[in-house]
């Protein structure tokens, strides 16, 4: 029987804008079921990691699958693995939140009803209210629940998240995580880019730190208090990453 491919696969990437080399052997793994996140500073090629995964940026040496699609090759196929939820969620301000969620799945070519969408929305912690409630009065932690709900709806293999809690408060930050966990829960390999070492502390089964295009540093939960992140904080303070918050 043939084994199921590893969700997000990257194996020695190397990857540059002209002259600029950003990914420099890159290699990291998400396996189904898992969060890892993924820190670093500004600069640190968090960002063209998410953009080669995509398929918007293709790979100058080395492997990089989704769900065993090289999406350099074939960044159709590789995106509808993905459910992609960006720093900055590009939402309808003139939509609902049900309308926004049925435009967003009719995108990727899927097709839910109303009571579907709805649980799903209640499910991200939205409250019944705003459901059809235009989004141009929400807040970004409600925005990020419309996001949220949507990759809830999505069977997919692998779900990616760019800065996810920045700008969110601990309340918000917190039922985030929990959403997030869910996902996982049910068997989806999750990325999370952020900056934020607290929150990937609370969910993240793996923390991995990139620095100048290479993960220098990766560390698996572990007992009741999961990280020492007195201990990652130090670390990344010493190994460049002094933008990482803590």
């Amino acid at each position: 029987m043939t084994e199921p491919a590893t969700p997000i696969l990257i194996a020695d990437l190397h990857l540059a804008y002209g002259a600029h080399r950003v990914l420099h052997g890159l290699s990291l793994s998400v396996p189904a079921g898992s969060i890892t996140a993924l820190l670093g500073g500004n600069g640190a090629g968090k960002s063209t990691t998410l953009a080669a995964l995509l398929g918007f940026v293709r790979a100058g040496g080395g492997r990089i699958a989704v769900n065993g699609i090289d999406p350099g090759a074939n960044p159709d196929a590789a995106r509808r693995q993905i459910a992609y939820l960006p720093e900055n969620v590009a939402l309808y301000e003139h939509l609902t939140a049900v309308e926004n969620a049925q435009y967003l799945l009719a995108l990727s070519g899927e097709r839910h009803g109303r009571g579907s969408i709805a649980d799903a929305l209640a499910a991200a912690g939205l409250q019944d209210r705003a459901l059809d409630q235009r989004l141009g009065g929400f807040s970004k932690g409600m925005r990020q629940k419309v996001a949220i709900a949507v990759a809830l709806l999505r069977q997919v293999p692998v779900l990616l998240l760019d800065e996810p809690t920045s700008g969110l408060d601990p309340r918000a930050t917190a039922d985030f995580n929990g959403l997030v966990s869910a996902v996982r829960d049910r068997g989806t390999a999750v990325l999370m880019v952020t900056h934020d070492l607290l929150s990937a502390a609370d969910v993240a089964d793996r923390i991995a730190f990139l620095e100048n295009g290479q993960v220098t540093h990766d560390v698996a939960a572990s007992g009741p208090d999961r990280f020492d992140v007195r201990a990652l904080h130090a670390r990344f303070q010493t190994g460049g990453g002094q933008q990482v918050a803590a």
